[in-house]
């Protein structure tokens, strides 16, 4: 039986070095994860030695068009197709309300977070397309909920309303592609990097209960292992299997 073959953006830490960790554990995959920078990449290239036939590291900007292209090329190479892509990386760099976030901040997340998936899927299609189910999962955010995270007192401004557009790129990729499983997932309050710069600026963020990376990445991935396509489009889906409304 041929391999399921995924890859991961956003790979270098946090949930993205979580997700190839928990994948390359598994029979029968081959695992690409993504990352800026591939030299500075150790944790993940311990995980490439210790699983050398399994996991393959690619250099990945987000948005970068020519990165992502040159990315697909080498997986063609490799492995001739994909089978899943999560479009991971993702940034949550700044916290503050409407009249305290820069425009520049609102621009870099739109770029990351909705230009970045968007870059990915056009370069990673033809690759898609030969799996007889292709899987598109995107890692967004409670805060993108326009029911939710809007209402939320915390300063998620630049954060939540590129994931909001994310969640759009979700049901538009469902709408176009009627062979394609597209699958929007929160992947929880969650003890990285990320969430620890959350804390440190926004006291609601600091108030939630935050879970570990393992956590997460196991809910994550039974949430892309358990995906249909639904006949009425996909909708967002937290780590632990909760609908959470748009």
């Amino acid at each position: 039986m041929s391999p399921t073959v995924y890859l991961v953006s956003g790979a270098n830490r946090g949930i993205g070095l979580g997700l190839v960790t928990s994948l390359a554990t598994r029979a029968n995959v081959i695992v690409f994860g993504g990352v800026r920078d591939p030299s500075s990449a150790t944790d993940l290239k311990a995980l490439q030695n210790k699983y050398p036939r399994t996991v393959h590291i690619v250099k990945l900007t987000s948005a970068s068009r020519s990165d992502n292209l040159a990315a697909i090329e080498q997986i063609k190479r490799t492995a001739g197709r994909l089978d899943v892509v999560i479009a991971n990386a993702g940034i949550a760099k700044f916290w503050g309300s409407i009249l305290d976030t820069p425009e520049e901040e609102m621009r870099e997340h739109y770029e990351v977070n909705v230009v970045g998936p968007t870059v990915l899927f056009q370069a990673a299609w033809p690759l898609l397309k030969k799996s007889t189910r292709p899987d598109f999962a995107i890692i967004s955010s409670v805060a993108g909920s326009i029911a939710v995270g809007a209402a939320m007192p915390a300063g998620v401004l630049a954060y939540g309303a590129s994931k909001a557009g994310a969640n759009f790129l979700a049901m538009k990729l469902h709408s176009e592609h009627p062979e394609l499983v597209v699958i929007p997932i929160h992947p929880g309050s969650v003890a990285t990097d990320m969430g620890d710069y959350g804390k440190k600026n926004d006291a609601v963020i600091r108030e939630l209960t935050f879970i570990p990376v393992e956590k997460s990445v196991g809910g994550i991935l039974n949430v892309v292992d358990d995906a249909k396509r639904p006949l009425d489009g996909p909708k967002m889906i937290s780590y632990d299997g909760s609908v959470i409304p748009w």
